[in-house]
């Protein structure tokens, strides 16, 4: 499975997001940048990624920053290792059945149910049920 720091910093930034969220008001990600340690331009990157599937707002200006187009309960880990490219697959191949030279591997299902289970795993959780274990 590929599951790189571009997932795993989308979902610290987005916990980030509905923790400090307070009052509705937008957060700045350089807030979310020195919380996190993540880099202002990595951020940057992610959550344009994150805005064009709709899992955020953006709020110009000098209050301005960023806040979640849904509530917590409402968006899955799933979506967000979606939203910023990332691969749920523990297939060799990326699920094309070429593992082997140009033929199917004979553990292709194996790994293709692997990857089906951890999507289904991902999808059950919400943000809000990692912030309800968080506190």
């Amino acid at each position: 499975m590929k599951l790189s720091t571009k997932g795993r910093y989308a979902v610290m930034a987005m916990l980030d997001l509905a923790l400090n969220n307070k009052n509705q008001k937008p957060v700045k990600l350089t807030d979310i940048s020195q919380r996190q340690g993540i880099s202002l331009s990595y951020l940057e990157q992610l959550f344009t990624k994150l805005r064009r599937h709709d899992l955020v707002n953006s709020t110009r200006g000098p209050n301005g920053g960023y806040s979640l187009s849904h509530q917590p309960s409402e968006i899955t880990i799933a979506q967000i290792i979606t939203a910023v490219d990332e691969c749920i697959d523990a297939t060799r191949c990326n699920g094309e059945k070429n593992c082997h030279d140009t033929q199917i591997c004979v553990t292709h299902q194996l790994w293709t149910d692997l990857s089906k289970q951890i999507c289904d795993f991902l999808s059950g959780i919400t943000l809000a049920q990692i912030i309800k274990n968080h506190i």
